[in-house]
């Protein structure tokens, strides 16, 4: 009577509790050997209903056949696949029987007997249950939920079960076991109301598909593509059935319409694995940018990633499920930190939610992680600062005890040596004993006022222009200064710019043999840059000695940076970049 083809699976049941459908995951899929078994004979089959094309060039070709059994194959191919991806859904199961019913009437068709006959006319188109069932089911997992879809299914069996029967009995034409009462009229007859009662049923399941994609969300709605392209099919065949019934012939543009209408069915499956492929592959990048990302831009992308608009992540213990949502647990080391509340059509590829959890997981722990080493970067950094400040005021102590001590103790002694000195001249030795004192003595203070210095500098006080000017005056090597900060720096920045200079210019006196150096200091901003340079030979290393890197602690602690570029014969170049205040 006519051609029908599978469905594409569904998806499973919506569900309150995500534990379910991860726990889908761990079931047993079907046996290795029957799936292999299942796929050998869905090749062979397929082999067999194209013999006549591929084998037999002097039997005649038939388009329809030929065209039914390679979409019979891809459906049946098609199911094989869903029923390994989803064990738990009679959906796979459904969509393969319906591309094995689908060979009958090739198969059949190429033996003879009235016995062989008889079994095709009757069942050639009994594949219309599983492929009604497919539709009906797609958001069930292939099980028929209410009553009105199981009478749905069962109206079917009127026209091609019982009449079939009936009109075998009084058809004189097709030559089979169930002729009872040759009667070519009413054989007409109990046809046409087959062809009505079919057309009913489809125009039926064509209005439960369509009002069932309308009322449902937008993520089910891509789940049910392949339920549309069904019911687009059965469309075609119910135009097909009823001009039959008006016109009384067969039209076969029609019927290759309708026979072509079924190719939309496994192109809506394989758009589905696309999708499914692309949303892993959005997963992906999610997994590369989960260094940088917050909760809501998390939201976001899963969202984008799983093609549901409405789905949320939530931090609370127990958020509600609403209907047709269903809540999945984000867990890290057995410890739940979150939640999934998602469109229950996603529960049809529990794989790609199994990552999607996998990969909010990740981006929280990573967010905990990157908030501890935020906050303990802040610790370091103000302990750092805390240890540099310290170590300065420490300085600064010892430079005004020197200061006020030692030093002006040698400094009385000094004055006391030179009253001596002019009371005892005359006494050749004593003087010439005295003044010997005397020289040792300022050598000693010239050494304690150096000291001093290097502790802590109190020209500082002065400027940093002039602090830099005293050192250029002591270094061997003749150097100009160059300072242009447009007022005075922070304390802290004055100090770490002095010891970088006072660093470098005792390295360019020590190891370049230079004939000349420069020193510039200048403010762009909230930064403060200085630079020693020298024409020397070049070459420092300065990842050796303790003074460059006690100078790159002190820059950094300030949350600034120490540069040295010193090429073989071209100099050195010493840069510290140090942020201060605007």
């Amino acid at each position: 009577m006519l051609r029908w083809a599978p469905l594409e699976i569904g998806v499973m049941p919506p569900q309150t509790t995500g534990a379910s459908v991860f726990a889908r995951l761990r079931m047993a899929p079907p046996r290795r050997a029957v799936l292999i078994a299942l796929w050998v004979a869905t090749a062979v089959a397929e082999l067999v209903a194209l013999r006549p094309v591929l084998f037999d060039r002097e039997a005649p070709i038939q388009g329809l056949d030929v065209v039914f059994t390679l979409i019979g194959g891809s459906f049946a191919a098609c199911g094989l696949v869903a029923w390994h991806r989803r064990p738990d859904s009679r959906s796979g199961m459904l969509m393969t029987a319906t591309g094995f019913l689908f060979f009958v009437g090739p198969l059949l068709g190429q033996l003879d007997g009235e016995l062989v006959n008889t079994v095709r006319v009757l069942c050639v188109d009994w594949w219309v249950f599983s492929f009604v069932a497919l539709i009906l089911t797609l958001l069930t997992s292939g099980r028929l939920q209410s009553r009105f879809d199981r009478m749905l299914v069962a109206a079917y069996a009127v026209p091609l079960v019982i009449g079939q029967v009936l009109w075998m009995m009084f058809d004189p034409e097709e030559g089979h076991l169930l002729l009872a009462f040759p009667e070519a009229d009413v054989a007409h007859v109990i046809d046409r109301g087959q062809r009505a009662l079919l057309a009913c049923a489809c125009v039926a399941t064509i209005v439960v598909v369509v009002a069932r994609w309308w009322a449902t969300s937008g993520p089910r709605r891509r789940a049910l593509l392949p339920s549309v392209a069904g019911a687009f099919g059965l469309l075609c065949f119910a135009g097909l059935l009823i001009n039959d019934l008006a016109a009384g012939t067969r039209s076969q543009t029609l019927l290759w319409l309708a026979a072509c209408s079924l190719v939309a069915v496994p192109l809506a499956f394989l758009a589905g694995l696309l999708r499914s492929r692309l949303a892993r592959g959005g997963l992906a990048e999610l997994f590369v940018s989960l260094g940088a990302i917050d909760r809501a831009d998390l939201q976001a992308a899963l969202r984008r990633a799983l093609g549901d608009p409405g789905l949320e992540l939530a931090f609370d213990a127990g958020p509600a499920a609403g209907p047709g949502r269903t809540v999945a647990p984000v867990e890290r080391d057995g410890r739940r930190v979150a939640s999934l509340v998602y469109d229950a059509s996603l529960d049809e590829d529990p794989e790609l939610l199994e990552a999607a959890r996998a990969a909010t997981a990740v981006a929280i722990e990573n967010q905990h992680l990157h908030a501890e080493s935020h906050t303990q970067l802040a610790e370091l950094k103000a302990s750092r600062e805390r240890l540099v400040a310290a170590g300065d005021a420490e300085r600064r102590r010892l430079e005004r005890n020197l200061h006020d001590g030692a030093q002006q103790r040698l400094v009385g002694i000094a004055l006391q040596l030179r009253l001596l000195q002019n009371r005892i001249r005359g006494n050749e030795s004593a003087e010439q004993l005295v003044t010997s004192a005397s020289d040792e003595l300022a050598e000693s203070l010239a050494e304690l006022r150096e000291l001093a210095r290097g502790i802590h500098p109190a020209v500082l006080e002065h400027g940093l222009a002039a602090a830099l000017g005293s050192l250029a005056s002591r270094s061997s090597v003749a150097t100009t200064v160059s300072c242009n900060t447009r007022g005075r720096l922070p304390e802290r920045v004055e100090l770490a710019a002095y010891f970088v200079v006072s660093e470098a210019l005792a390295n360019v006196a020590k190891y370049s043999q230079a004939q000349h150096a420069t020193v510039s200091v200048w403010r762009a901003g909230s930064l403060a840059s200085v630079e020693i340079a020298d024409d020397g030979v070049g070459g420092a290393d300065h990842t050796r000695g303790t003074g460059l890197r006690g100078l790159t602690d002190r820059v950094e602690a300030l949350d600034g940076r120490l540069r040295v570029k010193s090429p073989p014969g071209l100099g050195t170049t010493v840069t510290a970049e140090l942020p201060c205040a605007s």
